[in-house]
């Protein structure tokens, strides 16, 4: 097995060596538990030809495994109190390459040289969002990007309609998300207060909405979910700044019921939406 040469990592021991700790604020939760890392490795289902982003490698734990499946792996660490551990614990591996910076500020084609690679992140869940529609209107796509996440926001970005969410729809729009496995707290250093979840998301070949009307599909959806407890008509007028009038009739057009909540509405009532809002 290739990841039988991969040795454990101790990351409350690397830490103490470099005089660190965790950061809270960056959310910082280091995975070591070797069952775990290969159930992350084995979700991206990685090609010898395949080059992979990793978004905070942390303490390198994730990047090995990763590193022997591929080509070419870069890793994007924002922390650069982390680069000495990181840079020590990747010095085998010389097919990784570390970058230090935050990669919603980076262009991805800075950082890729082929499409249809792969993303691993263990990233906080706030920025889940962010990041995917950062990666995937970038010049170069994925074609598979995998989440180390809280397993409650996991099953939340899985929902059907009926239950949906705006990050649900946020991801759901480029891709088809499932959870691959589930990890326990037990597994970081230090362990979080909830347990995790192994997110994949197989991105389409096109958004399921057309691309001249993304950024519409995102007002709409920000607009809806805004006010979540109140109907459509209402949360539309207060968040698209329009009155309820105008709201009713543009949901009239798209033939939804105005009484409607947003977590309700599927992505082709979206698209609906979106085509109407977009008429002239």
């Amino acid at each position: 097995m290739k990841y039988k040469s991969i040795p454990p990592l101790n990351a409350s021991a690397v830490l103490k060596r470099y005089g660190l700790r965790a950061d809270k604020t960056l959310g910082q939760n280091f995975l070591q538990d070797e069952s775990a890392l290969e159930k992350i490795a084995n979700a991206a289902e990685i090609f010898e030809d395949d080059h992979v982003l990793e978004i905070g490698p942390g303490l390198g734990s994730l990047t090995r495994y990763l590193a022997v499946s591929a080509r070419k792996v870069t890793a994007v660490e924002l922390d650069p109190y982390l680069l000495a551990p990181l840079q020590a614990v990747l010095q085998p591996y010389q097919n990784v390459r570390v970058v230090q910076g935050d990669i919603l500020k980076l262009p991805i084609s800075e950082l890729i040289d082929q499409p249809n690679y792969i993303v691993a992140a263990n990233i906080p869940y706030n920025i889940t969002s962010a990041i995917i529609r950062h990666l995937l209107e970038g010049d170069v796509k994925p074609r598979r990007v995998i989440l180390t996440i809280q397993k409650e926001v996991a099953d939340r970005i899985c929902a059907s309609p009926g239950d949906l969410s705006l990050l649900a729809l946020s991801v759901q729009v480029y891709g088809k998300p499932s959870i691959f496995a589930k990890i326990p707290a037990g597994s970081f250093h230090p362990a979080p207060k909830v347990d995790s979840a192994v997110l994949r998301i197989d991105i389409y070949e096109e958004p399921l909405i057309s691309k001249n009307l993304l950024n519409t599909f995102f007002k709409l959806i920000k607009a809806g979910f805004a006010q979540k407890r109140k109907t459509l008509r209402n949360s539309l007028a207060s968040g698209l700044h329009i009155s309820t009038q105008a709201s009713e009739a543009l949901l009239a057009s798209a033939g939804i019921d105005p009484m409607r909540r947003a977590e309700t509405l599927s992505i082709e009532e979206w698209k609906g939406l979106c085509e109407n809002q977009s008429k002239p």
